[in-house]
């Protein structure tokens, strides 16, 4: 005989995580404590959006865009920093025309590109030439590295190409056997390779999160900030609020957890699981603002 469960219809409470670091915790009491001048930036894939084995499928968590559109309106200015083009990342997030959001910015290819909410207008440098060059030379780089069934190319807008091992009967055997030639290959042609979690990415140099997460702080005179990312390209990001701490503005660290990435989580303040767990994490602080 079965059981009949019930299930309360009551929300289920939220109270904010504590900070496992000092530094976390300065930075948690000054976001609360001053929220008009406070800045929230984001990771998109991984951290906002879970991910997936085609880059193509990749949705923000359905909690996402409602948990920011309640969070945004109590902060200075929230942004959106990614590697995709911008406009993938804003399709893909569901964020155009979202209320509450008239005030976003999403930074894509790492801060190159640049989406505004409030006019939907997105800005962008010429391409790199290199890029072209380097995706007529890489069916040849690929094929000369050996059978790598299941390795795949992602074309991001002309501005970079990202080659994915995650489907590869062996992902991170796939990952090291192409490390090398690609960085060969974007060598060159005057561009950078970033590894990320089973990914290679072929793109121009000069900028990265941690650039373009400066430069934001600078146009928004935020003088706190939350960054939460979960790769190998959020690093840059991690040592810029440290730059900004040095500075002393208040900057809190969230790894949205991966065991792929382990660094990333011991520079953290805060882990928490994945994209649902940074969800819940704004909704707290939503709630929190009152």
């Amino acid at each position: 005989m079965g059981t009949h469960e019930t299930h309360s219809s009551e929300p289920e409470p939220l109270s904010l995580p504590v900070p496992v670091t000092p530094a976390g915790r300065a930075a948690l009491d000054a976001i609360v404590g001053r929220p008009a001048t406070t800045l929230v930036a984001l990771d998109f894939d991984g951290t906002l959006a879970p991910i997936v084995e085609n880059p193509e499928d990749a949705r923000a968590h359905p909690g996402a865009v409602p948990a920011l559109t309640a969070l945004a309106p109590k902060i200075a200015a929230v942004a959106v920093i990614t590697g995709r083009p911008a406009e993938v990342a804003v399709r893909h997030g569901g964020f155009a025309g979202a209320a509450g959001l008239e005030h976003l910015a999403v930074l894509g290819h790492y801060g190159a590109e640049r989406w505004d909410a409030r006019t939907g207008t997105l800005s962008a440098p010429a391409p790199h030439p290199g890029v072209a060059a380097v995706r007529a030379e890489l069916p040849r780089v690929l094929a000369a590295a050996g059978d790598l069934p299941g390795v795949s190319v992602e074309e991001k807008g002309g501005r970079a190409v990202a080659v994915h091992t995650r489907r590869a009967d062996d992902p991170r055997a796939a990952f090291e056997a192409l490390r090398a030639p690609l960085t060969d290959l974007a060598a060159r042609h005057g561009l950078i390779v970033e590894p990320g979690r089973m990914v290679l990415e072929l793109r121009p140099p000069g900028m990265d999160k941690g650039v373009a997460l400066l430069e934001h702080v600078r146009e928004t005179g935020a003088r706190s900030v939350l960054y939460a990312g979960d790769d190998l390209g959020d690093l840059p990001a991690f040592a810029a609020v440290e730059k900004l701490r040095a500075d002393g503005v208040p900057g809190l660290l969230v790894c949205s957890g991966s065991t792929e990435v382990g660094e990333l989580a011991e520079r953290a303040d805060l882990v928490v699981d994945g994209p649902a767990g940074v969800v819940r994490l704004l909704r707290e602080l939503a709630a929190q603002l009152g």
